[in-house]
Order: C-alpha cells, then structure tokens, then sequence
C-alpha cells in the first residue's frame, strides 16, 4: 500500500501516488483516521487529536470518496499542525466503505512498529487522556490485546446527551458472537493485536470494531473494557452506527426488523472464522463447530448450541431475543 506524506508548506498540494521515505522514528500509537464527507465536524476531530495528552502518535487517514471540502481539510492539516506526523494511505483506491478503509489503513500500520494502533471515526471529539489510558491499560504484552471504554454522548453541538451503559457481562467469545461491546471510536489495539486483525478477511457485512473484537476475542487475547468514557460520541443524523438507543427502544426496533439482517451477519462471521483457523483457540474452534452445526441443523442442534457458556448479550432481554432468533431463523 503506498502512504504519502506532505512536506511543511504554506498550501497543500494534490495527492499523489509517491512512495514516500520511511519515518525516522516509531511513534507509541498509529492513529487511523477513515473520512467521508465529514468536513462539518473533521475540524474538531483534528483538534482532540493535537490536545492528546500522550503526544507521541501518528496518523494515519484515507479518503473514501469524499465530494465535500474533506480532503482539503487533511491536506491543510497534513501541511499545518500534523506535518511529518499524518500520512494519507493512497491504496487501494475507490470507494471501500467503513470497514474496507478502516482495514487497508490497519494494514498499513501493522506493518510498522508502533506499540497500539487506535481507530478514529470523523466526526467525534477525544478526550484528552484517551490514548494514555488506552497504552497504559493495554502495557507492554506479547499476547493480542484490545481496549474499548464507555463514552459521553453528546448532540452535533456537542452538548451533554448522556453516558454509554457500563457492561453488564464481560467481553469475550462466544459472547462476541452475539453482540459487539467494542465501539470503533474508543478501540485501541496493541501490536499483537494489529497484526493479528491485520492478517485476516472480514465478511462483507461485517464492521471492523465488530471483526475486530471478534477475532482478537476468539484467538483468546486479552480484553479491556473501561468504565471511564473517553470520547465525546457525537449522535447525529449522519452516523454509521451511532450510540445504542433505550433498552426498550432497542427491543422495540428489534422487533420490528425481524432476524434476519442479524442472523446474516452472525451465519457471516462463523463462516469466515471457521474458513480462517489460524485465527482461532482450540475453545473458540470447538464453539464454532457447535454454532455452526446448529445453524445448519434443526431445533435440537440449536438448542445443543444455545447451551454453549457464554454464548449471550449483555442483557437477559436481549439474550432472550437472541435465543428465539437463533431457533426460528
């Protein structure tokens, strides 16, 4: 993949497909940055960054196709404050969508030597002690290791909505199944962890905090969930995924959208886990073929599958969904 950076200068010039020399340095973190169309709140994204009370990063960002003033503002940024320290990842390129992007700019940090590798989405706010937490709560491990926290929602004008719900039940597998806990604004990987998730195919409907957590939970890395909130996640009418509603509303629009969007992506994530076993633990290989024989299977299979430990979201509610979802779809 080529990754070019710009030169300090008054204007910034176009985008080009030169490979660019290495860095001289690794920073702690790679920062990776996927925008679209974001120029509204891009502007305070930057800013969090450059408040960030561990200074020693880097960024990483790639356009998806953006027709708003977007990339002039990376560029100018590239040129201003983020000169030598924030690269644009060229390739592949065309539009790719959240998860290709979010992938082909992991890729491209895995393969240096930074400690973590962060997501960042456009159109949120760090706090200033995010990347810190996130390093000093990962530490230095061989094993893959991710981190995730709670976060503060706020409207478009940033003001106070409300706190993300704390965890009721530990992250892991085959819970990851069921359920992403691991929000992409907040989720830090260590070097392990960035290879790891690096090295593999996502289903097509998948998203990367979601893959992510899923294939650093079943290789049996370590996961961090902070209750402390570390970023300000901005709700507004333009998000990807946005901030889970209610506990009733929830249910409610669940209903209303049946199985079978869920079912698709849960019958995509077992298949291209199970296509990957290098991937995998022995446990979460052997819960994998228990899944998979019962979504294959009739009302026995499934109900062999749902006694699998751990194999539940976060609330008995929603876990009850899950259930009868699982055995009529």
């Amino acid at each position: 993949m080529t990754v070019s950076a710009l030169p300090n200068s008054h204007s910034a010039p176009p985008l080009t497909a030169t490979r660019t020399h290495a860095a001289t340095w690794t920073p702690t973190v790679a920062i990776l940055l996927s925008t679209y169309n974001g120029e509204q709140f891009l502007g305070d994204q930057l800013e969090s960054l450059l408040q960030q009370t561990l200074t020693d990063w880097v960024l990483y960002w790639r356009d998806d196709g953006s027709s708003d003033g977007t990339r002039d503002i990376m560029l100018r940024f590239m040129a201003g404050p983020g000169v030598g320290r924030c690269h644009a990842v060229l390739d592949p390129p065309g539009r790719l969508r959240p998860t290709g992007s979010f992938m082909a700019l992991l890729r491209v940090a895995a393969a240096t030597d930074v400690a973590a590798v962060a997501f960042a989405d456009q159109d949120d706010v760090w706090l200033p002690e995010k990347l810190a937490l996130a390093v000093a709560a990962l530490r230095p491990d061989p094993r893959p290791a991710l981190y995730c926290s709670r976060q503060l929602l706020v409207d478009e004008a940033l003001r106070h909505i409300g706190l993300s719900a704390r965890l009721q039940q530990p992250p892991g597998f085959p819970a990851a199944l069921t359920q992403n806990v691991a929000t992409g604004c907040t989720l830090v990987l260590n070097r392990a962890a960035a290879r790891l998730v690096a090295s593999s195919h996502p289903p097509p409907a998948t998203l990367h905090d979601w893959w992510s957590y899923l294939v650093v939970s079943a290789h049996g890395g370590r996961l961090v969930a902070d209750a402390t909130p570390t970023v300000l996640y901005r709700q507004h009418g333009g998000n990807a995924v946005g901030a889970p509603a209610s506990m009733r509303r929830r249910f409610v629009e669940a209903l209303r959208r049946g199985p079978g969007v869920f079912m698709n992506v849960l019958r995509g994530h077992v298949a291209a886990l199970r296509e990957q076993p290098d991937l995998l633990s022995p446990d979460a290989a052997a819960a994998l073929d228990v899944v998979q024989a019962g979504l294959q299977g009739g009302v026995p299979q499934r109900l062999a599958a749902l006694q699998l430990y751990g194999l539940s979201r976060q609330t008995w509610q929603e876990t009850l969904m899950f259930r009868l979802w699982f055995l009529v779809d």
